[in-house]
């Protein structure tokens, strides 16, 4: 085989493994959002199939000799092919150690295990996805110890989702942020409450989704490539490539803002996903590089572009269109009421200061699950613990406790410490943005594209082309520091509270 050849082999490769994921993202898309409620089985006994076809041609002997022969004549590759083979290599080697039933297995296993966590969220009964959980963490950790056998199995999960992250990385991150936002909450409270009546009320769902394409539409999302539907929990996926991305969110006829942040939210992670550079498509550079970065892209719409001042200004007066009873709603109290701070008891609605103590709390109790420090069964208890003890409520019932996330139920442990590192990324990212573009002047235009542009030129054209550490130094030109992340936490508590 001559080198152009197996080049020729890799593009072929990598179209197939692309069609593979295309056709099992679409499945569990449709599980999560319109498939029949009784519909889970068949759809396991699809992606079973599927997963199990997807093995054997990943770890098939063809597909392994290919990659190690451009791995041995890497200097005739680019940067790019490069990349592409080292990360082929890397998931291809990690997935031939676990073996093909348990890997099928598992497969089935998620699905019927989302399918039960809907039913035990409705319910408020964890009981009945306990044993489906009992089996997610004892699966985590077995293929933790099949892949990595002389890491740490949590230290290997949490690799998995942000490249070099560990229990240590984190438990020092995490202490940093403690220490400045608990006398931060403390200070907060002891401040006259903020008004958040004018969120709150009647909303119909109609008048919500008119608003959630307006905010498409604003943020300018290429809508012949991002598609929105409605879920229980709200979530973004591709299918085979940027060229189709999908984001999801949930109406509350009581809460306005619910569905508006979680339309902006996932909106940054589908601008993110589709703004990779039109040739990674169909390639292992295609998407984002980590949920770190993917994260920092979706909080920093969400919360340091959507909750700013010069953007709650834009959006009042199409809400007001929309929801009559906002009339008389002022630019000042909506901007306060957008960023109230106050204990909640669920992380998606969370404030921007309180939100990294609901991550804190999941990444305790993973981490101590993992090490077989907590049982399963003694999850709800804890997380009710938890939650009094980081901020200060009562936790009534699982729906509103363990159950709301449905992360777990999609085997994604070792995932929640995204959010919190993605948060402070954002901020970083934002002093590096104003130093070559006035952010507040174009947000009170409703001008994205210049937002966009920066963001796509300095992260999302590289794909997972560098690793997220590489991104970091590319794009801060400085050592990534959780305290600008803090000193912006600080100022929003100051121009809402006035202290």
């Amino acid at each position: 085989m001559t080198i152009n050849e197996a080049k020729q082999a890799l593009t072929a490769l990598q179209r197939k493994m692309a069609a593979y994921d295309h056709a099992q993202s679409l499945i569990y898309y449709d599980g999560c959002t319109t498939a029949p409620k009784g519909t889970a089985a068949n759809r396991g006994v699809a992606l079973s199939v599927l997963s199990e076809e997807s093995y054997k041609f990943c770890t098939g002997k063809d597909t392994v000799e290919l990659l190690e022969f451009l791995d041995a004549h890497k200097d005739d590759l680019d940067e790019k092919e490069q990349r592409i083979v080292y990360l082929l290599l890397k998931d291809i080697r990690n997935m031939a150690k676990i073996p093909m039933d348990e890997y099928v297995a598992y497969e089935e296993l998620l699905v019927e295990a989302d399918d039960v966590w809907h039913t035990a969220k409705e319910t408020s009964d964890f009981t009945l996805f306990e044993p489906y959980l009992q089996k997610i963490f004892d699966t985590e950790r077995r293929f933790a110890g099949y892949i990595e056998p002389e890491k740490d199995p949590y230290d290997h999960l949490l690799n998995e989702y942000e490249e070099g992250l560990t229990k240590e990385t984190c438990d020092k991150f995490f202490a940093t942020l403690k220490e400045r936002l608990v006398p931060l909450i403390h200070k907060v409270g002891e401040m006259p409450p903020v008004d958040t009546s004018c969120i709150k009320g009647y909303f119909l769902q109609a008048d919500q989704e008119k608003l959630a394409h307006w905010l498409m539409r604003t943020m300018a999302m290429d809508l012949d490539h991002i598609g929105l539907s409605s879920t229980e929990h709200p979530f973004t996926t591709s299918f085979g490539s940027h060229h189709d991305v999908r984001i999801t969110t949930h109406y509350y006829p009581e809460n306005v803002s619910f569905s508006m942040y979680s339309v902006v939210h996932e909106g940054g992670h589908a601008l993110y996903d589709s703004g990779s550079a039109d040739e990674f498509a169909y390639t292992a550079l295609d998407g984002g590089v980590s949920m770190g970065i993917h994260e920092s892209q979706s909080r920093f719409y969400e919360n340091i572009l959507g909750r700013s001042r010069a953007f709650c200004n834009l959006v009042l007066p199409v809400m007001k269109a929309l929801f009559p009873q906002m009339g008389a709603v002022t630019e000042e109290e909506f901007y306060k009421a957008i960023n109230v701070v106050e204990p909640s008891l669920i992380r998606t609605e969370a404030d921007e200061v309180t939100y990294c103590l609901h991550v804190m709390i999941r990444y305790e109790i993973e981490k101590r699950v993992m090490a077989g420090e907590l049982a399963v069964h003694d999850i709800p208890a804890e997380w009710n613990r938890l939650y009094k003890e980081y901020l200060g409520i009562d936790v009534p019932d699982d729906k509103h406790g363990c159950l709301q996330d449905s992360h777990w139920s999609g085997g994604l442990v070792g995932y929640f410490p995204s959010y919190a590192l993605g948060s402070a990324y954002g901020a970083q990212f934002l002093r590096k943005m104003k130093e070559d573009i006035d952010v507040d002047a174009l947000l009170a235009k409703g001008d994205f594209a210049p937002i966009n542009a920066w963001l796509k030129d300095k992260i999302w054209k590289h794909g997972c082309l560098y690793k997220p550490s590489e991104i970091l130094d590319r794009v801060l030109g400085e050592p990534f520091d959780p305290n600008y992340y803090l000193d912006y936490l600080e100022e929003k508590c100051k121009s809402v509270y006035g202290f």
